[in-house]
């Protein structure tokens, strides 16, 4: 038997899966699969080009044995850079800005790369921008190869060689529809350009974000610089145009506002198990708002840059989606539901005896609990029910089953209902709710945890 493995980690770039998406785009009548790139070892799609970049700057000549990589970038291309230098043995010096991740920053630093974090809120040719700062750097620093992932064309060359072919094969050939948050803009041309060359029919769609310059330059050829404000999506959007766009291949820019790709990606981790960066909820969202172009021959393929540990700060923060008014700010049940340290649901057959029902609810410390009969919720009993009935004569027998006892089930109640309306299904009694959440997994709100959350 011949071991099986790999020579060092970047061989182990591409070749990543399609996965069919189903509950988030059961709106749009087309099939929608995603090119889910977490599956790449620096976990984005950057590090092909990231790798593709460093080896065409050795064949030219530009960088020795021992030498430093400067880069600008967002966190992702960062990645694949360091994940390359690492192997190789060079040095790696980044520039980002202030908007990105704590997490970027941090996963930079974790691999061996020095970071510089420059001002968001400046013009390009700013000498305090990270595009600035990292041209400087390159020219101060002896032996030193500055990739500029914006212009450097490797990057679209790479995806032309490895993402289009995939996507392609993967597909066969049967893509109708190439949907990519475009920032640096080489994944979108490069793979644009290879699937075009198989059928000039496929239809390449780029999301863009408000703040950014990308749709109104495409459609009107001009640069309005009056387009150009701060946003909060990463990853895509940009305030220049790089050289890695290639306008001609794409047929459509689609912009997507902060909130509602915040929400997809959400949505996306919820619905579908996939945790997903930004940029993948902003594509998801930008399909969502083209549906109605879209019909049941339709295949069409999203691609999802990067992974959502980036963004545990930031879009799957329920502060952080707060302060920005994305969440609504009152608690919902699914927030209470998260709020518990125990969230196992404890059932009472209906076979029980009262006494085996009493003896469990003092093992786990509950006062109320459905009870279920073959395996369906048939009604509920409580500590103030199993009183009741002992009070009522002296030496009551508690061997008789909780079903002759029992009261009507607990009322069940959506995952989404405000906390403040949970008083038109909550008794002054005691009693609790049930509520299932997205994998039909029950559980039951009392009164003491609406107490506790509040």
């Amino acid at each position: 038997m011949q071991l099986m493995y790999y020579n060092n980690i970047l061989e182990t770039i591409g070749n990543t899966p399609l996965v069919k998406l189903n509950a988030t785009v059961s709106s749009v009548k087309a099939t929608v699969l995603g090119k889910v790139e977490t599956f790449n070892p620096g976990h984005s799609i950057k590090d092909r080009m990231a790798l593709k970049m460093v080896e065409d700057a050795e064949k030219a000549g530009k960088i020795k044995p021992g030498g430093t990589i400067i880069e600008c970038t967002s966190g992702n291309t960062g990645m694949g850079i360091a994940l390359a230098a690492a192997v190789k043995g060079y040095k790696c010096i980044f520039t980002t800005n202030d908007k990105q991740s704590k997490e970027k920053v941090d996963l930079l630093r974790a691999v061996g790369g020095e970071v510089i974090v420059c001002p968001t809120n400046v013009t390009p040719d700013d000498p305090r921008s990270y595009y600035s700062v990292a041209e400087k750097l390159s020219k101060e620093i002896p032996n030193s190869f500055w990739c500029n992932q914006y212009d450097n064309l490797s990057n679209r060359q790479a995806h032309y060689e490895s993402t289009g072919p995939e996507i392609w094969t993967q597909t066969e050939g049967k893509i109708t529809h190439l949907v990519v948050g475009v920032g640096t803009g080489g994944t979108i041309s490069g793979t644009a350009k290879y699937l075009k060359e198989q059928n000039p029919d496929i239809k390449i769609w780029g999301i863009d974000t408000y703040g950014s310059v990308f749709k109104k330059y495409h459609e009107t050829g001009e640069f309005d610089e009056k387009e150009i404000y701060p946003y909060i999506t990463e990853g895509i959007g940009e305030d220049i145009l790089p050289k890695n766009v290639d306008f001609t291949l794409i047929d459509h820019f689609e912009k997507v506002s902060d909130k509602d790709g915040a929400m997809a990606a959400r949505d996306l981790a919820c619905r579908e198990g996939l945790l997903l960066g930004y940029s993948a909820g902003s594509a998801l969202a930008g399909v969502i708002q083209m549906k109605e172009q879209l019909t049941e021959d339709d295949l069409v393929v999203i691609i999802f840059h990067d992974h959502g540990s980036r963004y545990v700060g930031k879009i799957y923060n329920d502060d952080w989606m707060r302060d920005r008014g994305f969440l609504d700010t009152e608690l919902k049940i699914y927030n209470l539901i998260n709020q518990k340290s125990n969230t196992e649901l404890y059932e009472v057959e209906s076979s029980h005896s009262i006494e085996e029902c009493l003896q469990l609810m003092k093992n786990k410390d509950i006062s109320q609990a459905p009870v279920t009969k073959e395996g369906k919720i048939v009604g509920s009993i409580s500590l103030t029910r199993i009183l009741a009935y002992l009070l009522e004569e002296p030496n009551k027998d508690m061997t008789g089953s909780v079903e002759h006892i029992m009261e009507s089930p607990f009322p069940i109640v959506d995952i989404n209902t405000s906390i403040k309306d949970l008083n038109k299904y909550i008794e002054k009694e005691g009693q609790a709710v049930v509520v299932y959440d997205n994998l039909s997994q029950a559980h039951i709100v009392t009164q003491y945890d609406i107490i506790q959350s509040l």
